[in-house]
C-alpha cells in the first residue's frame, strides 16, 4: 500500500504496509531529471478546500470539468496506507501522484472530485504543510476512528459542494483506501444514498498477512541485492511476525518489541488490530444489495497480488473487473526492461483506466 511516517520520536504513525520498499529500494525514489511523463485526462478547473476532520483541519483539492453546465457526479477520492497526501504521494514515492491522475481522468470522463491529505500526512505544522497530527509533538497511539471521521468529513464536503450531485456520487478507494471505500455506506448513514465504489489496487485478504507477504518479499528482494546480511533478514521477519502474533493476541506491544521497520509499534498497534478486523470479503458481501463496484487492479502489481484480487471477488456479487497490463500498484506503466526509467514520474498512467472509469460510470446511476 504505501509507507509508514518517517521519525516515531516526532508525531504519531499511520498505516504502513510496504514500508520496507521505502528503505530497501530508495534509489527508485530519487528526483526526476526530466520533465515526466504527460499528465492523463483533462486538467478541468481546480480550487483549494480545507475542512474539519477527525479534530483537525483537513487541506483537499475540489476538481470540476471543464465546461460543467448543471450538476455533475462527484467523486471522492481515498488515499493507500501510510502519510499520503491528496495527491497519493507519500515520502518514499514523491511522485507517484496516484491521486491526482485519477481527478484528471475522472474530470474528462465528467465528474467532479475531492481528493484531501490524510492525517499524518503532512510534518509538524512548524514547516508549513497543511495537514497532520496538528501541534503532537509526542509518541501518541494512533486512533484508527481519525480516518473514519475523515472519510465522513470529506464526503459531507465533497456533497456540499454546488456543482455535485448528491444522488451521483462515487467513492475511489486505493490500495488501502478500498476498504474505506468498501465501508462508505457505513460510515456516511442513512442520509445520503449509497455510493458506487471503484476499489483500484484494493487488498483482498487481511491486512497483517498482506503485510506479511509484502514485507517478506521485500526482504528477501534486499537480501538478494546484497542490501541485507542474511542473519539480519531473518531476524527482521521474526520480529515481524512476533509483532502480528501479539497484534493478534491483544497483547501490548512495547518500544523494546517494536520492529527495525517501525510497522509493530505500541502507536500502530491499536490501528493495525483494528485495520486487521476488517477482511475484505466480508466487507464486499455486506455491501448494500445493488451497489455498482469497479475493481481495477494492475498485472505487474508488485505489492497486491491476483491472489488477492480472486479473493477479493468471492464477495464482490455482480462486480466489474478490469485487470491492467504492464500495470502497476500506482497505476503506471511498469517497465522492467534494461535501460528503462524506474521513475515514477517518467513513466505514464495507465492508458487502461480512463475507458474502466468510463464506461462503469456510465452506467452507475
Amino acid at each position: 500500500m504505501s509507507t509508514p511516517l518517517s521519525s516515531p520520536s516526532a508525531r504519531p504513525r499511520a498505516a504502513l504496509v510496504g514500508g520496507a520498499l521505502a528503505v530497501l529500494l530508495s534509489a527508485a525514489c530519487a528526483p526526476a531529471d526530466t520533465g515526466g511523463a504527460e499528465p492523463p485526462g483533462a486538467g478541468g478547473v481546480e480550487r483549494e478546500l480545507a475542512f474539519e476532520g477527525g479534530g483537525h483541519e483537513v487541506s483537499a483539492s475540489f476538481r470540476t470539468p471543464h465546461d460543467a453546465s448543471g450538476r455533475v457526479p462527484g467523486a471522492l477520492i481515498i488515499s493507500g496506507s501510510g502519510p499520503t497526501d491528496r495527491d497519493g504521494n507519500a515520502p518514499a514515492r514523491p511522485d507517484a501522484d496516484t491521486n491526482r491522475n485519477l481527478s484528471r481522468v475522472l474530470a474528462e470522463a465528467g465528474v467532479a472530485s475531492l481528493r484531501y491529505d490524510k492525517f499524518g500526512s503532512g510534518p509538524d505544522p512548524q514547516t508549513g504543510e497543511e495537514t497532520g497530527p496538528g501541534g503532537v509533538r509526542t509518541i501518541a497511539p494512533v486512533d484508527p476512528g481519525v480516518f473514519d471521521l475523515q472519510v465522513v468529513a470529506a464526503y459531507e464536503e465533497l456533497v456540499a459542494q454546488p456543482e455535485v450531485d448528491p444522488g451521483r456520487v462515487v467513492v475511489v478507494g486505493h490500495s488501502e483506501g478500498a476498504l474505506y471505500a468498501l465501508r462508505a455506506h457505513e460510515l456516511i448513514g442513512s442520509g445520503h444514498p449509497s455510493p458506487a465504489l471503484v476499489l483500484a489496487a484494493p487488498p483482498g485478504t487481511r491486512y497483517l498477512d498482506l503485510l506479511d507477504r509484502q514485507v517478506t518479499e521485500q526482504v528477501r528482494m534486499g537480501e538478494g541485492a546484497g542490501q541485507i546480511e542474511e542473519a539480519e533478514a531473518v531476524q527482521l521477519l521474526s520480529d515481524m511476525r512476533a509483532g502480528r502474533a501479539a497484534v493478534r493476541g491483544g497483547r501490548d506491544l512495547t518500544s523494546q518489541e517494536s520492529d527495525r521497520f517501525g510497522v509493530y509499534t505500541p502507536w500502530n498497534a491499536d490501528f493495525l488490530a483494528f485495520m486487521d478486523g476488517l477482511d475484505p470479503v466480508e466487507l464486499g458481501r455486506d455491501l448494500p444489495e445493488g451497489t455498482p463496484v469497479l475493481v481495477l487492479w494492475g498485472e505487474d502489481d508488485a505489492q497486491v497480488s491476483r491472489e488477492d484480487v480472486d479473493r477479493l471477488m468471492t464477495g464482490l456479487d455482480g462486480a466489474e473487473r478490469v485487470d491492467l497490463p504492464g500495470t502497476d500498484h500506482i497505476l503506471r506503466a511498469f517497465e522492467d526492461e534494461p535501460g528503462a526509467a524506474v521513475l515514477d514520474s517518467d513513466r505514464p498512467f495507465a492508458e487502461g483506466v480512463a475507458p474502466a472509469l468510463e464506461e462503469f460510470l456510465d452506467t452507475a446511476w
